[in-house]
């Protein structure tokens, strides 16, 4: 509907994949699994529950009667009653059973981190193809020489490869960090209304250990090894600012690179893939830009800020709960992840398209290593008999002239025909040019993206084989 608020994330912004896992049907078909894998387990354990009505919940465990759910809701106002009567309509003979023991928390936390889960391991797949794509791109230019940059002024030159293993080791981190959010989840499980599995404890008869399996037992049958051993009613909300934590951080990863691109676009180095029909200004027909890495830039901000809601939710929780986490948490979970999902897709679409110049590269570096070179020239000059205090002097002096001219009067770089010409140094033009072969200035850095690849990247990408990641872009 035109006239009604529609989401960004939905409209222009998250996958369908990232979509599905945060939608209302994932959350109510989860819901029936838990209320399933609940029933089993109880039966196991002894209690008075039969196949028959096991088999009737699977058997409407994915028909989802909404309209009733939904018309008994307006009358509840309780979401999880409303779909306990409605499955309970569809599965008469296991109505009395369904939800035995639990509480709203057993459905509502436990589906919650289920998602997170699946939508961890999501976005997981795609920071890996993010780091395939930028190995393969450090790898290509490991020995091609550009201006380094701090503060954004020219220094030493580095490559172009090498300045990929920035970014990819930033995003080896946050996979260290996903990796080991990822090992430790663990479901609520079953623990009641204030953490204490009283209700449990008086299902089955007293028996402590009939209830520490249920935990148990309800666990491995939605696919994990293990539960909080204590809560109050909720899980602890110390989880969703962990999450986040990890999701800010890849966010930060990817601020740093569409920053970088942004920056070397300007300068006309390298760019992000432009489509042939693609128009950068509605006034400026001649422009091109780098739309897709703003929006990276524009979403990674919106995920480190949103960062702080779980954060100060875990912090204000009173006692064994309260409700003020609820609708806070609705929202900044859900954006969060679909949030970091488009970034993910933008990402991988860029690093996999990036354009680079290296005639412009070269430029740049022809109008700045002579001053960088000048400390080489000199002790060259010193080996041909020169007094190295008296040349220091002439080269501070041509380097003042030389830039004052480029600031100035606007033209070239001139100190290397100045210190030509000057036969204190000498040293002739062509030898001067030869001093100035940039691969001398670049150190390690070719020999470095060689071994960061090799014993760092590679090991993850062998570990983690190629998968079809559905990317979408849709505006």
């Amino acid at each position: 509907m035109r006239n009604t608020y529609e989401s960004p994330f939905n409209t222009r912004y998250a996958s369908r994949e990232m979509q599905q896992l945060f939608s209302p049907d994932m959350k109510f078909r989860t819901w029936r699994k838990l209320w399933i894998a609940l029933a089993e387990a109880e039966k196991e354990l002894g209690l008075n529950i039969t196949d028959e009505q096991i088999n009737e919940l699977k058997k409407y465990q994915d028909d989802i009667n909404y309209e009733v759910a939904e018309k008994k809701e307006k009358e509840f106002r309780h979401d999880v009653m409303a779909h306990v009567h409605a499955y309970g309509e569809q599965c008469p003979s296991a109505r009395g059973i369904i939800h035995l023991g639990a509480t709203s928390c057993y459905v509502g936390d436990n589906t919650d981190i289920i998602i997170m889960f699946e939508a961890l391991k999501l976005i997981r797949k795609k920071v890996i193809e993010v780091i395939r794509k930028l190995s393969g791109f450090a790898l290509k230019y490991k020995d091609l020489p550009t201006l380094g940059f701090t503060h954004f002024q020219p220094a030493q030159p580095v490559t172009v490869g090498k300045r990929a293993c920035l970014w990819i080791q930033d995003l080896l981190i946050d996979l260290e960090d996903l990796d080991h959010l990822l090992s430790g989840f663990r479901l609520l499980g079953s623990k009641g209304t204030t953490g204490t599995q009283a209700s449990f404890l008086e299902l089955f008869d007293g028996d402590h250990q009939k209830v520490e399996m249920l935990d148990k037992l309800i666990a491995e049958k939605m696919g994990f090894k293990d539960v909080f051993p204590v809560s109050g009613q909720t899980y602890t909300r110390k989880l969703d600012s962990r999450v986040l934590n990890v999701l800010s951080g890849i966010a930060q990863s990817a601020h740093k690179f569409s920053n970088d691109i942004r920056l070397l676009q300007s300068l006309k180095e390298v760019e992000e893939p432009f489509e042939e029909k693609q128009i950068g200004s509605s006034a400026m027909a001649y422009k091109r830009n780098p739309m897709r890495c703003e929006r990276m830039s524009a979403l990674a901000r919106y995920v480190i800020v949103d960062a702080l809601n779980p954060a100060i939710t875990a912090s204000t929780q009173w006692l064994e709960r309260s409700l003020d986490d609820s609708a806070n948490k609705r929202i900044s979970i859900p954006e969060a992840f679909l949030s970091v999902d488009a970034i993910l897709n933008i990402y991988i679409n860029v690093a996999g398209g990036l354009v680079v110049y290296p005639k412009v590269i070269e430029k740049h570096l022809a109008e700045e290593l002579p001053f960088m070179a000048t400390e080489n020239i000199l002790m060259e000059a010193v080996k041909r008999g020169g007094d190295r205090q008296e040349l220091h002097e002439r080269i501070r002096v041509h380097s003042m002239e030389a830039g004052r001219k480029v600031k100035e009067e606007g033209g070239k770089n001139d100190l290397l025909e100045r210190i030509a010409k000057d036969k204190a140094f000498g040293l002739s033009i062509e030898e001067l040019n030869q001093l100035l072969d940039p691969v001398k200035f670049v150190g390690r850095a070719p020999q470095q993206v060689v071994a960061f690849i090799n014993e760092y990247v590679n090991p993850v990408l062998e570990k983690n084989p190629e998968e079809d990641v559905k990317i979408e872009i849709n505006v």
